[in-house]
């Protein structure tokens, strides 16, 4: 491994066991000893700029929301990648022939056309409760960079029905991430990596879902969790423990990061 300048995190199951809040003692220790010898810290996620956490005792200093479509940090946006206006339409459409509503992630707003037990469910992965929301019409015609949507992986030609711009992007079984068709971590990541002016070499990458795979490829050293998919699992670079022991604080001491 040669001389790491930046790391990008996935959040759920990678920082945080699922449905937790708070960072483990031994992971706040990670990041803060990996910020002391000047390796920037990203988020990279599926979560929308309204839903990120923030952890007491630790910074980051780049963000990588909507699955890599709107990365940003604290003094300008790196990048933007929002759904074309007509798919979004054309994948409500498509959602409401299954019988599902659909969630739309502006930079600003979440906002749902209904309700059931599978997307409220999602919400709640990243503690947030579903509500419908009067106005979506109105939302849906802003700038979208991502839907959410509950459904199976056997609903997934169903819902890209029509739809050129868009892909999915799914790191759980009951529920979707539905991104522009150019996107994904692996893009926000190039564009930030461009920013930064560092070479892909430079960089690290921890994941455990399968919307993580196009971000450890575009790395140099790409992770898994020991609680990864195994889809996720045959591309990474490396393995290191569960998130429930600790895995990137023992993985970059043994390596030498701090």
């Amino acid at each position: 491994m040669g001389k790491i300048k930046i790391i990008f995190f996935d959040i759920d199951g990678t920082l945080l066991r699922l449905r937790a809040k708070e960072l483990s003692e031994k992971t706040v220790e990670a990041l803060n000893r990996l910020k002391a010898n000047g390796i920037r810290l990203c988020i990279a996620t599926g979560r929308t700029p309204v839903s990120l956490p923030h952890f007491s005792g630790i910074e980051f200093d780049t963000f990588l929301t909507f699955n890599g479509s709107l990365c940003y940090n604290d003094t300008e946006t790196i990048f933007s990648n929002p759904i074309s206006p007509d798919d979004v339409q054309k994948l409500i459409r498509n959602a409401d022939s299954l019988g599902r509503p659909v969630s739309v992630a502006t930079k600003s707003r979440l906002a749902a056309n209904g309700f059931d037990i599978d997307l409220s469910d999602y919400y709640s992965i990243a503690h947030l409760q579903l509500t419908v929301a009067k106005d979506f019409e109105q939302v849906s015609n802003e700038e979208v960079y991502q839907l959410l949507l509950g459904c199976r992986e056997t609903d997934y030609s169903a819902i890209l029905k029509d739809v050129d711009g868009a892909k999915i992007a799914a790191w759980w079984d009951r529920a979707v991430d539905i991104i522009p068709a150019n996107g994904g971590k692996g893009i926000g990541i190039q564009k930030v990596l461009e920013y930064y002016h560092l070479d892909k070499s430079e960089a690290l990458a921890f994941g455990d879902g399968n919307n993580d795979i196009e971000m450890l490829l575009s790395v140099g050293t790409g992770v898994a969790m020991g609680n990864a998919s195994p889809q996720l699992k045959e591309v990474a670079d490396e393995i290191c423990k569960d998130v429930a022991e600790d895995g990137i604080y023992d993985y970059c001491l043994t390596h030498g990061l701090f």
